[in-house]
């Protein structure tokens, strides 16, 4: 009887449905719900980072970043010392920026460090002037300095978009430390040091951003949530199936237990 009762997972619409829905509740339950808590652990992280660098004392550079190391997760935000002189020779300019909402653009400038090696810094932005064109702004500093600036890895333009030259300055469209390097002809450590406030050669200072966790932890429950509702609909619609069934369903039924009594006469 209970076969029967079943033989309707058999039609081709209900063949389809279950497997919509378990593939759907799979990918719910392992894949989509799984990479929003790794999002939201992510933010953590980096929330935890910006909060505990914001009043840290600076590191030396070469204590915290190896000369050819690129800064990782672990070291992104962190505030960094630094003692060189500016190469104002090899600087570019970042367009299409965004900063608090608005258009800008950033200014990245080559940094030969005492000890050796050379850093981009990116001594801040600038608001565009009329028609978005690039304003003109003042060059870094002669002679030595010393810089307090924060790490960040370099972007990567998926684009690969071509350096271009405006408004008199070679101009990029990512933070990318070897393009610069590149583009100027030298060579340069991995990632881009952006300028604390109060640091010779700053232009406007990029904020911080803001310490949100984001919405990556209700997504994820959400999706625990999709999976789990889409087996309870199905589950629910199968057993009004199996307790009703369909007028053929209910004929096919009673024929077959006519038939199972004929046998037993």
């Amino acid at each position: 009887m209970t076969s029967v009762r079943l033989k309707f997972l058999r039609h081709p619409g209900w063949i389809g449905a279950t497997l919509g829905v378990f593939v759907f509740a799979t990918l719910c339950f392992t894949l989509l719900a799984p990479w929003q808590f790794r999002r939201h652990e992510e933010k953590k992280l980096t929330n935890a980072t910006i909060e505990a660098s914001a009043h840290s004392t600076p590191t030396p550079i070469d204590r915290l970043l190896r000369p050819d190391q690129q800064p990782g997760p672990d070291q992104e935000w962190h505030q960094v010392s630094m003692r060189g002189r500016y190469l104002d020779k090899g600087e570019v300019v970042l367009r299409l920026r965004v900063v608090q909402g608005q258009p800008a653009y950033e200014v990245l400038t080559p940094f030969e460090l005492a000890g050796g090696g050379i850093a981009i810094v990116d001594r801040g932005y600038l608001t565009p002037g009329q028609n978005n064109s690039l304003p003109d702004y003042p060059a870094p500093p002669t002679g030595e300095v010393d810089l307090v600036a924060r790490t960040h890895s370099d972007q990567v333009d998926r684009d690969n978009r071509e350096p271009l030259r405006l408004d008199g300055r070679v101009q990029l469209y990512t933070a990318d430390s070897q393009q610069v390097a590149r583009v100027a002809g030298i060579q340069a450590r991995p990632g881009v040091f952006s300028l604390s406030p109060d640091q010779p050669g700053l232009l406007k200072a990029l904020p911080l951003p803001e310490v949100d966790l984001g919405p990556h932890l209700s997504y994820a429950l959400q999706w625990l949530a999709f999976g789990a509702m889409a087996i309870l609909a199905w589950g629910y619609y199968a057993w009004q199936e199996m307790s009703t069934g369909t007028p053929r369903e209910k004929v096919n039924v009673a024929r077959m237990l006519a038939q199972d009594e004929a046998a037993k006469h």
